[in-house]
């Protein structure tokens, strides 16, 4: 099993509720989401074993069995019940009255829908279903065969979903860009200048906003149509987790909102 990527996932998340009070009720929330991620993600991994299979057309849509997940689902809505922001919470305390059927219908609504909420999803409910499912999609991409791309899309080449957060990894003497997807973690690369919305790449056109309490994350805006992506620049910091790291620079969708940008992919916490 793949637990590196969790377990720094839930060390980095104590390390920046420590760092930044004001993201540390948030950080700690997200710390309960990512421990039962990882033991679903274990679930799956025994279900199904750990063999790298070719996904047909690169899709992961065909390859999810929700007999696998569908009976951990009630577990998941008491972390949510007992853990999550009000709005959150209780929807999930009015989920677990709809049964195992309905849970079905609408995690393969969820799982199957172009956008991240289709219209028989409130956002509340769009939020649970998508965190229950990233650890199966995260599963079904680890152990794909890797993709082979001939261009930069703006959506994950693997599942179809909108990049959650941009990253700076070292090569060479500068840096390389990439996105993150929102729903199964798939990282391809892409334009240094690029907006990852739209696909401007006017660079008259592309704003960038950064904060000395955050050296390493910046916003990166498109005044074309005005949404606006955080990208973690990891040859300034090493040691960040580019999923977690955005997630405590709240700082940043404040300057965002204020300045009339949307972000393209809201984390868990609705930033």
């Amino acid at each position: 099993m793949k637990n590196g990527k969790w377990d720094a996932r839930i060390r980095r998340a104590e390390e920046l509720a420590s760092s930044y009070p004001f993201a540390a009720e948030g950080l700690r929330f997200y710390h309960r989401v990512v421990e039962f991620q990882k033991s679903l993600y274990a679930q799956m991994e025994k279900a199904c074993g750990t063999k790298n299979e070719k996904l047909p057309g690169g899709s992961l849509r065909d390859k999810l069995d929700f007999a696998i997940i569908l009976p951990h689902f009630a577990s998941f809505l008491s972390v949510i019940e007992k853990n999550a922001p009000a709005p959150l919470s209780h929807c999930a305390y009015e989920l677990r009255s709809r049964g195992p059927q309905r849970w079905q219908e609408l995690l393969s609504h969820s799982w199957n829908s172009e956008r991240d909420r289709g219209p028989d999803l409130s956002p509340a409910e769009a939020v649970i279903f998508w965190v229950f499912l990233q650890p199966c999609a995260e599963y079904l991409a680890d152990h794909s065969e890797p993709l082979r791309l001939d261009s930069t899309p703006l959506l994950c080449p693997a599942c179809g979903r909108r990049p959650l957060v941009g990253v700076l990894r070292p090569e060479g003497d500068g840096a390389r860009r990439s996105l993150v997807c929102s729903l199964c973690s798939t990282e391809w690369n892409f334009h240094r200048i690029g907006c990852p919305a739209c696909g401007e790449a006017d660079e008259k056109k592309l704003a960038v906003y950064t904060s000395e309490q955050f050296s390493h994350l910046r916003v990166e805006a498109c005044v074309t149509c005005r949404h606006y992506i955080k990208t973690v620049d990891l040859t300034k910091n090493g040691h960040a987790v580019p999923v977690v790291d955005e997630m405590a620079a709240i700082p940043l969708d404040l300057w965002a909102a204020e300045n009339g940008y949307a972000k393209l992919q809201p984390n868990l916490l609705g930033l």
